[in-house]
């Protein structure tokens, strides 16, 4: 994936779009409860895509059991399907992901994950659409 066509909609069109709680997940950096949440503890094989725009984020072969809740991968499925940002929320500094292609909120990024990356994408479930392979 070389560079991601941009999506740009209105609040209003996102809010018709994605409904209430997809909404508060990707577009005002929500977050769901750990352990109740769809994708968490799923193992079967596919692709987990944003679901705001459809973009491919993450294969479920990078996906791995962090024990907090939440769908946790090592790695995106390309380095161009997000993008980081500062996140100052809350009293914390951590490392906001979003969809490259549509700015949607999907989680966060901690340096605490296994080998070989290294890395942990905490990501919503409901920040996502899953596609079996």
């Amino acid at each position: 994936m070389a560079s991601v066509a941009k999506v740009v909609k209105s609040e209003e069109e996102w809010k018709r779009l994605l409904g209430p709680e997809r909404y508060r997940i990707l577009r005002q950096d929500g977050t769901e409860p750990a352990f109740h949440n769809q994708y968490w503890n799923n193992h079967e094989p596919g692709t987990y895509v944003c679901g705001g725009c459809g973009n491919p984020l993450f294969s479920s072969d990078d996906k791995f059991d962090s024990g907090t809740g939440w769908p946790s991968f090592i790695v995106p499925i390309d380095k161009n399907a997000v993008t980081e940002r500062s996140d100052r929320s809350y009293g914390m500094v951590r490392t906001a992901v979003e969809c490259a292609r549509c700015g949607g909120h999907l989680g966060h990024v901690f340096d605490d994950g296994p080998r070989p990356t290294g890395k942990r994408y905490c990501m919503n479930s409901g920040a996502m659409d899953f596609h079996p392979r």
